[in-house]
C-alpha cells in the first residue's frame, strides 16, 4: 500500500508566551493527503486553518504529534533541513502575493530558481510565467506595475518553477476581483489535472467548490471531510503549458 503524501497524526499547535499558553490553534488533528488530490480546507478566521496549512507545510511545527511528508517525519528536522524541503517539494501562494517590489517579474520567478543547480534559470522562469498565463510584454515590470490579478499569476509563477510535488494556497484570491478569481481557481484546477497536488485555505464557499475535496476546521478541530465534485461550469480540465518532469528538482 502506498503512503500518503502527507500524513498528520494527532497534531496540537498551541502558542505561548513566556512559557505560559495563550492560544491552543488546533487540537488533536490528524489528516491525510494522497498525491494528485486537491484539497479545499475551510473555515472562519480564526478556526485554524491557515495554521493547519504552515504545519502541513512546513513553515512550522506542531507543538504535539507528528506530520510526515512522503514518509519522512518533516515535524522532527531542524530548520536547516525544514528549508530544504520547501524549496524542494512545496509551493506556497499568498493572500497578499509576497513579491519583492523592486524587483520584476521575471526575477521575483527567479527567486527559488537561485537555490538549484539549473542554469537556464531565466528560460524556466519564463516559462512557469507563460503556464499561468502572465502576459509576457509586462515580464520587466514590477510587482507595482501590475493588476491583483497580474501580480497572483507571478506569485503562482513562482510557486511551481520548481516543480514542487505539493502546492499550498492561503485565500489566494482574497485580494482579487470575481473574474480574476475565476482564473486563479481555473489555474490551481490545471495544475491538479496536470498532476500536482493542490491545497487551498479559504474561508469562502465559492472558492471551495472548485476543490474535490473539502475539510472544513472550526475551533481548531476538523468537523467535516467529504468528497466534492465541483460544478460543471467551474471544471478547467485543459492543461497547463508547462512539464510536469523532475527536470528542476534536486
Amino acid at each position: 500500500m502506498t503512503d500518503p503524501l502527507i500524513r498528520a497524526e494527532a497534531i496540537d499547535k498551541v502558542y505561548t508566551k513566556d512559557g505560559r499558553a495563550e492560544v491552543v490553534a488546533l487540537r488533536d488533528v490528524s489528516i491525510t493527503i494522497d498525491r494528485g488530490e486537491f484539497v479545499a480546507i475551510v473555515g472562519a478566521s480564526g478556526s485554524g486553518k491557515s495554521t493547519l496549512m504552515n504545519l502541513l507545510g512546513c513553515l512550522d511545527r506542531p507543538t504535539r504529534g507528528q506530520i510526515r511528508l512522503e514518509g519522512t517525519l518533516v515535524s522532527a528536522l531542524d530548520d536547516e533541513a525544514l528549508a530544504v524541503v520547501r524549496n524542494q517539494k512545496i509551493g506556497f501562494v499568498f493572500q497578499i502575493f509576497n513579491l519583492l517590489p523592486r524587483t520584476t517579474a521575471l526575477e521575483n520567478v527567479e527567486l527559488p530558481l537561485l537555490y538549484s543547480t539549473r542554469r537556464d534559470i531565466v528560460g524556466l522562469a519564463r516559462r512557469a510565467l507563460e503556464a499561468v498565463g502572465f502576459p509576457l510584454d509586462r515580464l520587466r515590470h514590477h510587482p507595482g506595475e501590475l493588476s491583483g490579478g497580474q501580480q497572483q499569476r507571478v506569485a503562482l509563477a513562482r510557486a511551481i518553477v520548481n516543480d514542487p510535488e505539493i502546492v499550498f494556497a492561503d485565500e489566494p484570491t482574497g485580494n482579487l476581483d470575481t473574474e480574476s478569481s475565476a482564473e486563479i481557481m481555473a489555474l490551481f484546477q490545471r495544475l491538479n489535472a496536470q498532476g500536482r497536488t493542490v491545497v487551498v485555505v479559504t474561508h469562502e464557499p465559492d472558492v471551495a467548490r472548485y476543490a474535490r475535496r473539502i475539510i472544513r476546521i472550526s475551533d481548531g478541530a476538523i468537523v467535516q471531510d467529504e468528497a466534492n465534485d465541483p460544478p460543471a461550469e467551474l471544471q478547467q480540465p485543459g492543461p497547463i503549458a508547462m512539464s510536469s518532469s523532475n527536470e528542476v528538482r534536486q
